[in-house]
């Protein structure tokens, strides 16, 4: 694609560089973008800084924040004895789109996967298990995706806690085998927490 002007070239290459967008959308991305108001385009582009300058993680569970504590984990409401132990932010959001969990999450920010040379240290399963330590926790639930790296995380996991007296469950298998947690429905992801099974190593 012959380009008028190396600016939006630039603009194009950029933004083709997130997934799912290919240089035509991109370039109707950047089109787009033209016919703002500067204002906007200032607010837009500010808030993509923000994004990498300002956002945290969770010191607690390891989700993203604007505090060094989530507002789920500083949420007194929030059943602070049971832990889901999910995958990423997008999991999150859609166990709590469910309203069937109250309780509190650990994002590990990734799944065991020796093809892709990622292993147990390249997430937050150390500081996962120095929180079991620290916090008076009764259940775990692994809400992780039904897929073999996943099955490999809880496994994982669950070995390393083969010591403690903590309840260790997963979520009920309403979610389809090799399904991500993000495409399931509302109902099925809220019947999968409520019937959650205990699990066994």
């Amino acid at each position: 694609m012959d380009y008028p002007s190396k600016i939006v070239e630039e603009a194009v290459r950029q933004f083709s560089k997130l997934p799912g967008i290919g240089k035509k959308t991109a370039m109707r991305l950047v089109l787009s973008l033209l016919k703002h108001e500067d204002n906007d385009v200032q607010q837009f582009a500010d808030s993509l800084v923000r994004l990498k300058k300002d956002l945290k993680y969770c010191i607690r569970c390891n989700n993203i924040s604007d505090e060094d504590i989530c507002g789920i984990c500083a949420d007194e409401r929030r059943v602070k004895e049971i832990i889901c132990v999910v995958e990423d932010l997008r999991d999150v959001m859609a166990i709590e789109n469910t309203n069937h969990y109250k309780g509190l999450y650990h994002v590990l920010g990734g799944l065991i996967s020796p093809v892709d040379g990622i292993g147990p240290s390249d997430i937050a399963i150390e500081p996962f298990l120095i929180r079991l330590k620290e916090e008076n926790i009764s259940e775990i639930i692994f809400a992780l995706a039904a897929t073999m790296e996943g099955d490999t995380t809880t496994f994982y996991i669950s070995k390393r806690m083969k010591d403690m007296e903590i309840k260790i469950t997963t979520i009920a298998r309403g979610i389809s085998v090799g399904g991500e947690l993000e495409y399931a429905d509302e109902i099925t992801l809220g019947r999968s927490i409520s019937g959650r099974i205990e699990y066994k190593v």
